[in-house]
């Protein structure tokens, strides 16, 4: 957690966007609501004065989360990296292996559900192709074996 945490501006975008509303909406709602609840007398059978501090507690340990992915990140934008066919984060990767032609995209570990072909770069097939260059044959352990990947495209654009 007290390491680097590499992200591309679109991620780090979206940390601070889900921190603002936190703040700024969420937050503020939950608060009225348990302020309600608490003025209307006896708390201990009070289900919206309940679930309102559990709520304010749920979003209190998010921002904090989200407080320190920010503090620690390193925001990288692939679309100013310089051309290279070696991989880098932020690589978008088209490799072959024995199922046919695939892309990933190298991204930050907390974008990797933002869709199904971002791949965070501490993953196993990340840190086996970091450093690699185009026409590169790599060993992938996998649950399964060995596989054989062939790294046919590196690109760094704008994801």
């Amino acid at each position: 957690m007290n390491s680097k945490n590499y992200i591309t501006p679109t991620g780090h975008q979206r940390i601070k966007d889900e921190l603002l509303h936190l703040l700024d909406i969420e937050r503020p709602e939950i608060v009225k609501i348990v302020h309600w609840a608490a003025s209307n007398g006896d708390r201990s059978e009070n289900g919206d004065y309940i679930y309102g501090k559990k709520r304010l507690r749920e979003i209190d340990r998010r921002i904090r989360f989200l407080n320190k992915r920010l503090e620690f990140a390193e925001v990288v934008d692939p679309a100013t990296r310089e051309s290279t066919e070696q991989i880098f984060f932020g690589a978008t990767v088209t490799y072959a292996d024995r199922t046919g032609e695939h892309t990933i995209c190298i991204v930050g570990v907390d974008e990797i559900s933002q869709g199904d072909n971002y791949v965070s770069w501490i993953s196993p097939i990340a840190k086996a192709m970091l450093k690699k260059q185009i026409g590169d044959e790599i060993e992938l352990h996998t649950p399964n074996g060995i596989e054989m990947l062939e790294i046919i495209d590196v690109e760094y654009k704008a994801l």
